[in-house]
Order: structure tokens, then sequence, then C-alpha cells
């Protein structure tokens, strides 16, 4: 073979190679970048909380509860594709956390509490395609989905059992910041109790803040101090300083008569003290369903963008914990009494306070 027709094959030979090769090579990629891409069917979804972060054993953490539920429902896990959130520690950290959200490609963006409200809607305005939800506010934009909850009816259930349950004939309410969702909270309390003693007061304050135990503790002091028995709390982070007075001043003396009813989620392990419990019950704001829901809505493409959803009793949103045994058959029979008539209407519990 002269020189010339050998060159020529090898020449052939290599070409060829480098095909093969850069074929080998393209499909190497495309199996790598088919392995790190996350499956068209999950629809992935993350939150961010307010200043009481995702422990405070109340609102955010009834959320939380939510994303994980659909989380492992769906085969999830925490994380960019999955579910996963951002803490608040301060306000200033809302829009940064919602845009990081973003930036991690979620699904669905969760903006827990009325604290985000402005803070959502711009982020929402910036990112028209992407979807969000607000709890406990409402907006009208297109790509928020607005979720609500008719708290003073649960709130009203509450003030029963205490109406019922009080000795000294003195109750509290511990509110966080004077805002709409906590008086109805308040509303709804104080409506419960003056629907089975009327001649009663209940002795209401604000901390002020969601994230501080301190203040919450500081309040329950007086309250606890001039006579009052039992305190409803609907104040976040800080209603774990309600708990705390009360699982001291009954550890000081385990026959004293002091109670605390716990908010959105259910604290009866936050009562608990040895063999005792100061958790007479809890009322439940069930934020949880409330954002599954949304998320499978979303999920099917049926995402109620620009729609107010509002979860009461007659839809399981609202409901009161299980007492443990610590409130009677007879008054829990009241107490279910009062829910049917709210839940068909017979009852409508206000929002707001009558104004003296």
């Amino acid at each position: 073979m002269s020189k010339r027709k050998f060159g020529l094959v090898l020449s052939m030979i290599l070409a060829a190679g480098t095909l093969l090769g850069a074929c080998g090579t393209d499909k190497a990629k495309e199996k790598e970048g088919s392995t790190s891409t996350p499956k068209e069917d999950t629809f992935s979804i993350a939150m961010v909380t307010d200043t009481g972060g995702v422990d405070d054993k109340s609102f955010n953490t009834s959320a939380w509860k939510g994303i994980q539920d659909y989380g492992k429902e769906n085969n999830l896990e925490k994380g960019d594709g999955g579910f996963d959130y951002l803490q608040s520690k301060e306000d200033a950290e809302y829009m940064p956390n919602l845009n990081k959200l973003v930036q991690r490609d979620f699904d669905l963006i969760y903006g827990i509490g009325y604290l985000l409200k402005e803070s959502i809607e711009e982020v929402a305005t910036q990112r028209p395609d992407n979807k969000f939800a607000l709890v406990d506010e409402v907006s009208d934009l297109p790509n928020i989905a607005s979720l609500m909850f008719k708290e003073q009816e649960g709130s009203f259930l509450a003030g029963v059992a205490a109406a019922h349950m009080t000795k000294s004939g003195k109750i509290g309410f511990v509110g966080g910041m004077e805002i709409p969702v906590i008086e109805r909270f308040e509303a709804g309390f104080l409506a419960g109790v003056a629907a089975v003693k009327p001649e009663l007061k209940v002795d209401v304050q604000y901390t002020g803040d969601f994230a501080k135990a301190e203040l919450g503790k500081a309040l329950a002091n007086r309250m606890y101090s001039t006579g009052v028995d039992i305190i409803f709390h609907a104040a976040g982070g800080s209603g774990t300083g309600v708990f705390a007075e009360a699982k001291e001043r009954k550890k000081a003396d385990p026959n004293a008569y002091v109670w605390v009813i716990g908010v959105d989620s259910d604290q009866y392990e936050d009562g608990q003290i040895g063999d005792d419990n100061i958790t007479l019950t809890s009322m439940l704001k069930r934020v949880d369903i409330a954002v599954k829901n949304t998320a499978e809505l979303a999920a099917k493409g049926e995402f109620p963008g620009g729609e107010v959803t509002t979860f009461g009793l007659a839809d399981e949103g609202i409901a009161l914990a299980d007492s443990r045994g610590a409130i009677p058959q007879d008054v829990l029979d009241e107490v279910a009494k009062y829910t049917k008539q709210i839940a068909d209407g017979e009852i409508e519990v206000p929002e707001f306070k009558a104004k003296k």
C-alpha cells in the first residue's frame, strides 16, 4: 500500500473514531442531565415564616406541618424540587426570603402571616408567572391565593369552655399585635364567655409582639396574681411565656388552679409539667389543612389565584382540641351544641368586639 493510500485510510479511521467519541460524549451528557432534572409531575412548595419562627408551636408550626404533609404524601424531599421553608428573624428578611425561594424555582410559595402582605405583593408583581399564597390577609393580585380563617368561631367555643371552667370568675386574654386577625380571636372569645355568663369580665391585654415570650410571661404573671385562673392566648411565640408562668405556678403549688388555652396548634405538650398539665384545650386554626389543600389545587392546575378562601367550623378549618379529660363531659356537650349551631349558621359570631 502506498504512503498516500495508507494516510487516507488512517485519516478515515481517526475521523470515524472522533465521531463515535463525540456521540458517546453527547449520550453521556444527556444521561447525566436526565438524572439531575426533577420529574415533570412533581409540584414543589415552600414557605416564609413571620418573625415568630417555624418553632413558635403555633401559627408557623401549623403551616409547616401542612407543607410537610403535602411533601410526604407526594414523595417529595426537603430541599429544592420538593418542600422547604425559610425563617424570618425580622421584617426586613421577608422580601429577600421570598426572592430566594423564587430563585430556587419552587412552584408555589407561601407567606405565613398578615405581616408578609406588602412584601409578597411586591415580589408577586415583579414575578407575575410565579404562584404565591398569603395566609391571614387578602390580596387581589391574580397570582396570589388568599387564605383566611373564621378565628372568631373557634375562639367562641374557647370562651364557652372558659366560662364554664373558671372558679374565680376571672378570665384573661393575651393577644399579640392589635391587628384584625387577633381582634377576631378576642371578639369571638368575649362573645363565647358572654353567651354562658354575661356577667363575667375578661381582662384583655396585648403584648404588641409575636416573638417575645417575656412579655407574655409578664402579662400572665399580673393576671394570675389578680385572681385570673384561665388565660386564652393568641400571641404566637409570645404566648410561650403564658405557658411558662402557669407552669411555674403549678410547680410551686400542685393544687394551684391555673389554666392556659392554646392557639392555632394543639398545645397540650407545652402545658406538661410532671404528671400535671395546665393546657385546658387549644383553639385549632388548621393552617396545615389550608396550606395542603391549596397546594393540591395548584398541582392539579386549579390554583385559586386572586381568590379568597375562608376556613371555618363548617369545613373543619377551625376546631377545639381534645382536652384530654381536663374538661368534663357536660361542658363538652355544651361546646358541641354551640359548634353545631355555628356551623349550621344559627349563630353568627362577631368578628370585632362591640365598641364602648
